[in-house]
């Protein structure tokens, strides 16, 4: 159901059976996937293309201009999974043409108030960012990952899957997966074990995981002395290669 107090662009593309509120904006170039609720007071912007079922709240902006002096109007895009809840005052920006053009959310994700993603972020699935917490601009963020509030997180960081990144944390290096971090000055303070249990891991990976942990972080090793003893754990324990990949992808350092 559509309010008639809505106003919806002739060329946006919305499912028959999405929702929109009094005194919302859905702009051109923009597409709605099927089961979608959207409050009142919500601004979409296009390009913008939002799938299945999510759940938008008012004053949420999705799809903006991106907040980057090399943006000069060009027609750049935003896309949007499924089941992805947007809280009060959200905000989402388009990407820019010279990083590629795209700000991208999966699914299953939870965004609660007055979060801001930036322009260029790729964020995965099933990842928690609550209230006030902001990535700056080419953001990656693994799946699993969580924010507590008012986290910060500098442009082009890497944030690993299954990571726990503590409230007021300013982070400014990469993040590897299963690691918890936590400070203004942000340290690596252990491994997420409560997260990894919840979602099933075993005794045995957690374990595992754990000795990893202590390879990179507490043995005083080179980054290629530790990539060799990951790689012996990874025969055992594929869990690993997580981490593995993350150093080697790894170009602004990571948080120790």
């Amino acid at each position: 159901m559509i309010d008639k107090q809505a106003i919806i662009d002739p060329s946006a593309k919305i499912a028959a059976n999405v929702t929109i509120g009094p005194w919302t904006y859905v702009g051109p170039d923009v597409e709605i996937g099927e089961g979608t609720t959207i409050a009142s007071h919500v601004v979409i912007k296009g390009p913008t293309t939002i799938g299945k079922n999510n759940r938008i709240f008012q004053f949420a902006s999705l799809g903006e201009d991106p907040q980057d002096k090399k943006y000069k109007g060009e027609k750049t895009r935003l896309e949007v999974g499924d089941n992805n809840v947007f809280r009060e005052h959200v905000t989402i920006n388009r990407g820019v043409v010279q990083a590629g053009g795209l700000t991208k959310i999966g699914s299953n994700n939870l965004f609660m108030a007055c979060v801001h993603i930036a322009h260029d972020c790729v964020i995965g699935n099933n990842t928690i960012f609550a209230n006030h917490s902001s990535l700056a601009g080419h953001v990656v963020v693994g799946d699993y990952a969580i924010f507590s509030g008012f986290v910060g997180v500098h442009q082009f960081c890497q944030i690993g899957a299954h990571s726990f990144t503590g409230g007021g944390t300013m982070v400014t290096k990469d993040v590897l997966p299963y690691v918890l971090i936590d400070g203004h000055e942000a340290k690596a303070c252990g491994l997420n074990t409560e997260g990894l249990k919840r979602r099933g891991f075993s005794p045995e990976a957690i374990s595992t995981l754990r000795r990893a942990y202590k390879v990179i972080y507490r043995n005083n090793l080179t980054v290629a002395q530790a990539l060799e003893q990951l790689q012996e754990m990874v025969k055992d324990c594929p869990e690993v290669q997580l981490m593995i990949d993350a150093l080697q992808q790894s170009t602004r350092g990571i948080i120790r």
